[in-house]
């Protein structure tokens, strides 16, 4: 008894609960209007509300809430209930929500010992509509007083309306905690309560000073006295290890902030149900390491704002199959705790068909749960299916119908099989962090545009033979490239996963450009000896993930011999990728015309019973694909029947859409 997470969603007393849950901001309606909007939700088919509990709003004065009137968070949730609906709570203490300061009553924000620090110690802001703050620090033991003392307050508001005894069953910790979108790696936290926090992950990295010295150069007479990078200034590979240390102490600062909010939420009393963090897009560019945060968290989920357009359905690819390879292999629902519908009125505009493709386009590549962002309309948003008095748009009846064929076909049940793994090492991904060629500006901003390190990276080799940040997306580009074009289900996992995150793979490819962590090759040995081949590229590695001379050559022989290459660079990927659809007999699901792509997800028994065509281009087309087995198709929304000949589907799929198809 009790609740639990499951790839399905999560288990409420031995019940299985999607994860469909959608938005809305109790504290932007009167109070007269929440039950005709919920009444609304439940109609749609929601089974959840996701509500932020936002500490500016609550807070009057010092210390002092009100939870009375239109903010009466117990009696919002107390309706919830009454319908027979469940809820997610997001207390923060950041909540972003388009509010001003995030959420963060302005007193915290403009106090100095609360905010971040640039390298010349001055305070951090955030450029936002509808007002520009310094933005507070993650390690700030002053910040985190102000912090414990609004969660264990609202959490002790929270605490009877947790399930059994109310709606609750799931609770987020903090909100995409990306350092406030201002995460470049020189950009902050220099702080003099990160600098300690620094100087500790040392401590625990190396021991003392001097083991400190013979790993990295850094010369000092203690620890205490080790001073960060304030800049990139790294001309040879010995120069990278103390950057690359300060990219990993800012992922340990960060787990640590969520584990010490999570720490005052349980002293207030909210507990007993399942938690999680959401990283926003761009989440591989930040300091964000998923494998950290369950330290703090149950729960890593991902938000979704993209558009319907072929560079966006790439980076949706990438970003979901990453998210539920490794969330199948913890049995946890691939969950968006933010799918866009609608958008701020200072961002730039996502229609209906954008954010309609998103969710489809989600679901295809594996996702298994998601909120709506937003459900219900309010100030500061555009769109949404239901407006801020409760009447239902002409758009949620196409969520409505979306809603429905996920449970008739029992979409969350299935799995899109993925026999080919591509992985990309933590090591490089804190090297593209480190090499970031755009200072201040934030690579999340070009992971969204669906552009990597070889758009915003420094080409420098450091006396090696390739762009060392650059050459490891491009290998990773020319095999996914190649992929596609073959027909090859892969996902994308990261390699600080790849214990868990390997197993069923026919093949595994992993990038490098000369430095990969012990600890990672001994993954790749372990899975090539359960079966899978192994392939690296584009360069051998040499060094360690801290770019440190490896004790003694990595011995590829142990990676086994499947009758595919060990090593690969990235003008051979095609040829490569050709030869190992027929040596490891990998399925092949070809769609046409060029720039649509398709996933197919499959039953216990390996039977297809679900397919989702995707046209991200701008031109309606018919799809074409074999698929083996299938004799029989079906709109999974309409119900309109899809031509199926000899296990060949055909299938009008409009500009901009996904269709999802039931197989038989």
């Amino acid at each position: 008894m009790g609740v639990s997470l499951t790839r399905e969603g999560l288990l409420v007393d031995g019940a299985r609960l999607p994860l469909v849950s959608g938005s809305m901001h109790y504290w932007r309606h009167e109070r007269r209007t929440w039950a005709s909007c919920l009444a609304a939700m439940k109609g749609v088919g929601f089974h959840l509300v996701d509500l932020y509990v936002p500490w500016s709003v609550h807070e009057v004065g010092p210390g002092e809430h009100d939870f009375t009137g239109d903010r009466d968070v117990g009696a919002f949730l107390t309706e919830i209930a009454d319908l027979g609906m469940k809820a997610i709570v997001r207390p923060g203490p950041h909540i972003n929500a388009e509010l001003t300061h995030f959420g963060i009553p302005a007193r915290v924000v403009w106090d100095a010992d609360c905010q971040a620090r640039s390298p010349k110690g001055n305070p951090v802001f955030l450029p936002m509509v509808p007002v520009g703050f310094p933005v507070p620090s993650y390690a700030s033991r002053a910040f985190f007083r102000e912090a414990r003392g609004w969660l264990t307050r609202v959490a002790g508001v929270l605490a009877p309306y947790v399930h059994p005894r109310g709606p609750i069953v799931l609770v987020q910790i903090d909100n995409e905690g990306a350092l406030y979108f201002r995460d470049g790696i020189y950009d902050q936290d220099y702080h003099p309560d990160a600098l300690a926090a620094y100087r500790a992950t040392l401590a625990d990295k190396y021991g003392d000073v001097d083991a400190l010295a013979r790993a990295t150069g850094v010369s000092a007479r203690s620890l205490d006295e080790v001073e960060p990078p304030r800049r990139f200034d790294a001309t040879t590979p010995a120069d990278l290890a103390r950057h690359l240390d300060w990219a990993e102490a800012h992922e340990h600062l960060l787990a640590r902030a969520l584990g010490e909010f999570n720490e005052a939420l349980l002293e207030g009393g909210l507990s007993g149900v399942p938690t999680m963090h959401n990283l926003p897009f761009g989440e591989d560019t930040t300091a964000l390491n998923a494998r950290r945060l369950r330290g703090a968290v149950d729960l890593v989920a991902l938000d979704y704002y993209h558009r319907a357009a072929p560079a966006d359905r790439r980076v949706i690819a990438r970003r979901t199959t990453e998210l539920s390879t490794r969330s199948a292999a913890l049995s946890q629902p691939a969950f968006a705790a933010e799918l866009g519908a609608g958008f701020p009125p200072f961002f730039p505009p996502l229609d209906e068909a954008d954010s309609m493709f998103t969710l489809l386009a989600a679901l295809a590549y594996g996702l298994s749960g998601f909120n709506l962002y937003m459900a219900v309309s309010r100030d500061r948003w555009i769109g949404g299916p239901i407006d801020p008095w409760g009447q239902r748009r002409p758009v949620a009846e196409r969520y409505s119908a979306l809603f429905l064929a996920i449970e008739r076909t029992r979409l969350a049940s299935l799995r899109r099989r993925a026999p080919v793994r591509l992985v990309t090492p933590r090591s490089l991904r804190r090297l593209t962090r480190v090499m970031n060629a755009f200072g201040p500006a934030t690579g999340a901003l070009f992971s969204v545009l669906g552009r990597g390190p070889e758009e915003r990276c420094r080409e420098d080799t450091l006396s090696l033979s390739v762009p060392i940040a650059i050459e490891g997306d491009r290998f990773l580009r020319a095999v996914e490239a190649a992929l596609e074009a073959q027909g090859v289900p892969f996902a994308h996992v990261g390699g600080e996963d790849a214990d868990v995150t390997l197993d069923g793979a026919s093949w595994i490819v992993c990038a490098t450009t000369g430095a990969m962590k012990p600890a990672l090759f001994e993954a790749l040995v372990a899975a090539g000896s359960g079966g899978a081949a192994v392939t690296l590229g584009p360069v051998v590695p040499t060094f360690d993930g801290s770019f440190r001379p490896l004790d003694a050559p990595l011995d590829l022989s142990r990676l086994g011999d499947r009758g595919v290459p060990a090593v690969l660079d990235v003008a051979s990927a095609a040829r490569a990728v050709a030869h190992a659809v027929g040596a490891l007999s990998l399925p092949t699901f070809v769609v046409e015309p060029d720039g649509l792509a398709v996933t197919v997800h499959e039953d216990d028994a390996g039977a297809p019973r679900v397919a989702f065509l995707l046209n991200p281009t701008e031109a309606d087309v018919v799809a074409s694909v074999t698929l083996p087995g299938v004799v029989a198709a079906e709109d999974a929304l309409t119900g309109a029947a899809v031509s199926v000949v000899g296990g060949r589907v055909e299938a009008r799929v409009a500009e901009r859409s996904v269709r999802m198809l039931a197989l038989s």
